[in-house]
């Protein structure tokens, strides 16, 4: 969303003009460690820790090199501890590095053992698929009661104060903490803790333009599978730059304000009617129906050159493409290329070419965070739609993010609150869901059953909708190797056994068609056991990702999916030569509205039949509804370890 803020723009051209320069390291700089330090085996404030944060340090520059300098000193009390004697250091390549980092343990008995190995860049994959660059260590010699510290140095992209912000919340209990942030003097600043501070602490205060806070005993922050995003639910410091000197404190006069602001600039940008008809002319034919039009107008306008998901480039790169800044709808249907937020703009003008009543919206995104309109922070808004009204319903188009079919938005620019913009300053809008119908997974499979146990066949998964949209979006600059290996480790992650994968198709991932078809040769050893008369064969061939869903009894956090999905699956096994169903699995038909869970085992002709239905509408469940929540997947997974009992052909011979 490069230019669509006014401010980030002068922000690139002002902040580079300033006077700071970045902090330089000179050596280690290692605070001393005391004796109580050395000996400490349990904290009690954090009873059965594995390790705590003994001190962390913060000291953010927002100048013209702006970085931020991190300090942690971490005890290992337990044997699990140990594990963070691997540091993982997470960076934005396209806006940060990571330079001068150091490391060093310390011993029980204080024998201090630098770090002289090498620091690696990884790309660190967790659970749900999240993944992120990390700088990665491993320290030497970690023993329970050593101490581990190091300290980096994070040198963000010049002219980049945009999300400055400090983490209170950790993993680990945090013993005592130090922030500074050294704001930037070309704009002005405010400052918020959406979640509030730690007990105890004090407010961040303004140190002649160095604003310092510290904090002491923050409980470690727990993570749990399907939760809201991290930064919502973290002790926080959000760090605001706005022009002017704006200081009313009245969040419904801000936000008419902006959006005023916003509304000038959307109009300026698409306000080249001839242009606009002529594009319009180009695309769509007379004789088409509205909708149609508004299918082609989408289609083209996706069809432009988006640079907001092209690789990053070199500079070097940049200076030999030689492009021009985009002022308008007109430069852009010339140039053929704009960022996503342009793009979208775009779409806006060839439709109110066309005749429709057309609307911008500006949207805030929640995959990061959640939208909080008391907050008078405009860059919450990070995000761009259009509202169409067609046949008197209204539609929501974002055709600036790549790959998203017609007709659908980006999961995280669904169930959110919008502001559409108007020239009297605009109105908040809800943007409603995507239908659970149309972001599934079907999986079909003709499998083939030895007399081994062994599974083998033929697998075709179908992705739709945000499912697709997702893979696409996120493997867009990956190789086809990679791509393959994403694929087959999905198919990997839903078996509850070792299983051998192999794509055997070139799917569509240039596409924003609402589907993606995968075939796969598929194998899974040992599915079937028994002896004698009896093999037992379960029926929850795709079921893993859901065998150890909301285990704990107990939940900290509310449950947040991302949209509304579907799961199906439909499965034919044929048995070996002689062999029999002697038995088929209980069907079961879980329905709790929301959430409907339905398995079925039949014999068909000597043929086993497995189906296979999962559909979830819901989104956030609060923590209250936990217990019902988990008594629906504990019915899931009971459902899928039901078994169909097969007869051998020497048992069916012996009978």
């Amino acid at each position: 969303m490069r230019r669509w803020l006014g401010l980030c723009s002068a922000a690139l051209i002002v902040v580079s003009a300033g006077m700071w320069n970045a902090r330089t390291v000179h050596g280690d700089e290692w605070q001393p460690i005391s004796q109580q330090e050395l000996k400490m085996t349990s904290v009690a404030e954090a009873p059965g820790a594995p390790a705590v944060i003994l001190y962390r340090q913060v000291d953010r520059d927002d100048g013209r090199n702006s970085n931020e300098r991190n300090y942690v000193r971490i005890k290992i009390l337990t044997e699990d501890g140990r594990k963070y004697a691997n540091v993982e250091i997470p960076f934005l390549k396209e806006s940060t590095s990571v330079i001068n980092v150091r490391a060093r343990s310390i011993r029980p008995d204080g024998t201090v053992v630098p770090f002289d190995g090498k620091v690696y860049e990884q790309t660190i994959v967790k659970a749900k698929g999240l993944k992120y660059l990390a700088k990665t260590l491993t320290l030497p010699d970690v023993q329970v009661g050593s101490i581990i510290e190091y300290h980096y140095t994070l040198d963000f992209k010049e002219g980049y104060v945009y999300d400055s912000e400090w983490i209170l919340s950790d993993e680990l209990f945090t013993k005592k903490a130090k922030f500074t942030l050294k704001a930037n003097t070309d704009f002005a600043l405010r400052w918020n803790w959406p979640q509030g501070l730690p007990a105890g602490s004090e407010p961040p205060k303004d140190d002649h333009g160095t604003i310092r806070m510290e904090a002491s005993n923050v409980p470690a922050f727990q993570i749990e599978d399907y939760m809201p995003p991290e930064k919502e639910l973290k002790f926080r410091v959000d760090f605001i730059y706005f022009e002017g000197t704006y200081s009313d404190n009245d969040p419904v006069k801000f936000w008419k304000a902006f959006g005023k602001r916003r509304n000038d600039y959307v109009e300026g940008f698409v306000n080249k009617k001839k242009a606009m008809e002529q594009a319009l002319a180009q695309t769509v034919s007379p004789g088409d129906s509205q909708e149609v039009k508004l299918q082609k107008i989408y289609a083209k306008t996706q069809q432009m050159r988006n640079l907001s998901f092209e690789r990053e480039k070199s500079d070097q790169e940049q200076k030999r493409e030689k492009q021009k800044d985009v002022a308008n709808v007109e430069e852009l249907w010339k140039r053929g290329y704009g960022d996503g937020a342009q793009i979208t703009w775009l779409f806006l003008g060839m439709a109110r070419a066309a005749g429709f009543e057309a609307s911008p919206i500006l949207v805030a995104r929640r995959n990061d965070h959640f939208f909080n309109n008391n907050i008078m922070n405009e860059r919450q808004l990070d995000d761009n739609l259009v509202q169409v009204k067609l046949n008197g319903k209204d539609m929501y188009f974002d055709p600036g993010t790549a790959l998203t079919p017609y007709g659908m938005l980006p999961w995280s620019s669904t169930s959110v609150q919008g502001m559409k913009l108007s020239k009297d300053g605009g109105s908040w809008v809800e943007i409603p869901p995507n239908d659970s119908a149309l972001s599934k997974i079907e999986r079909t499979a003709d499998l083939k059953l030895d007399e081994e146990g062994t599974l083998s066949g033929k697998l075709t998964v179908t992705y739709y909708g945000s499912e697709a949209q997702t893979l696409r979006t996120s493997e867009r600059n990956e190789d086809e190797t990679s791509r393959k290996k994403v694929l087959e480790d999905m198919v990997k992650e839903s078996v509850p056994a070792a299983s051998e994968v192999e794509l055997t198709n070139k799917p569509d991932w240039t596409s924003s068609s609402p589907s993606m078809t995968t075939e796969y040769s598929f194998k899974v050893g040992g599915w079937v056991s028994g002896a004698g008369k009896r093999a037992l064969l379960p029926v929850g061939i795709f079921s893993s990702q859901e065998k150890g869903l909301f285990d704990h009894a107990a939940r900290v956090h509310a449950v947040y999916f991302h949209y509304p999905y579907q799961k199906i699956d439909d499965v034919r096994i044929q048995l070996p030569l002689g062999w029999k169903i002697a038995s088929v699995a209980k069907p079961v038909n879980q329905d709790a509205k929301a959430a409907v869970f339905t398995m079925s085992a039949e014999d068909k002709s000597g043929t086993l039949h497995l189906t296979r239905t999962l559909r979830c509408d819901l989104m956030m469940v609060p923590k209250a509804s936990y217990p019902a929540l988990r008594t629906f997947f504990q019915t899931v997974r009971a459902g899928d370890e039901e078994q169909v009992v097969l007869q051998p052909a020497s048992a069916a011979a012996a009978n």
